[in-house]
């Protein structure tokens, strides 16, 4: 296996979809982020305080403290931003072994995030990023505001391993990296052996995958010092409706 262990090669915001085409996924800094969102890098760094006192995750099966998140669900269709009504975050087995098949009822995220005009072009902007590569009548999409501490002494971004999310699109956003060691993000091909090692650590650089061509997973985190953790926001966009569990689909 091939795997590549550099510092990330950003790609211009000409380049994104021919890249994303080509190769499965493109890393994207965060002052392009800002231009495909049609928003000031200013007013998304200006969402970060929204990461601070979130709920602890109640779901890890590994036992473990250092997960903290919010969840909401949004539709876009003809370029028009909706949110929908609460529901479960859903996961077969299948793409999730370890939190697959079950609904997990995340808090959701605040109203003072969702009215937010930084986030609602963020959602926006993606989207019709998207439907560049992608045209479909209605995108839906998972937002996760993720918080990784090192409560336990270290922190697992993803305790479910390698991994894909059974959607379109996935975008891992980071949003901030304090007193921390690890976090490298992985990637690989689902259907070959090449690889990519490489650290998000501007905040607002986007890592944006093709979901159906590559597999991914972030490496645990440990402090520097007495404690330390790492903030994402994780989009998913899903063109043939939200994933739900066959429980939901009979009601």
């Amino acid at each position: 296996m091939t795997i590549a262990n550099l510092a990330p090669l950003l790609t211009p915001v000409g380049e994104i979809i021919p890249s994303l085409k080509s190769q499965g996924y493109v890393i994207i800094g965060a002052d392009s982020v800002a231009q495909i969102t049609h928003t000031s890098l200013a007013d998304l760094q200006s969402l970060a305080v929204t990461w601070e006192g979130m709920p602890r995750d109640p779901y890890l099966r590994d036992g473990g403290r250092y997960r903290y998140r919010r969840h909401g669900s949004y539709e876009v269709k003809s370029g028009v931003l909706q949110r929908v009504p609460h529901r479960a975050h859903w996961q077969s087995v299948s793409y999730n072994a370890l939190h697959g098949g079950i609904e997990r009822w995340f808090d959701p995220i605040s109203p003072d995030v969702e009215n937010n005009s930084a986030w609602q072009s963020l959602l926006l902007g993606m989207a019709h990023l998207l439907s560049s590569l992608k045209p479909v009548n209605t995108w839906f999409i998972e937002a996760h505001q993720f918080r990784i501490d090192t409560t336990d002494g270290i922190g697992r971004p993803t305790p479910e391993g390698a991994h894909r999310d059974g959607v379109d699109f996935v975008a891992v956003f980071l949003l901030d990296r304090v007193n921390i060691k690890g976090g490298k993000t992985r990637i690989f091909e689902s259907a070959g052996s090449a690889g990519l090692r490489f650290t998000l650590t501007e905040p607002w650089s986007l890592l944006l995958m093709n979901d159906e061509r590559m597999i991914h997973e972030s490496t645990p985190i440990q402090p520097i010092g007495d404690y330390g953790h790492r903030d994402t926001l994780v989009l998913t966009f899903r063109s043939n409706g939200f994933q739900d569990s066959p429980k939901s689909s009979q009601q």
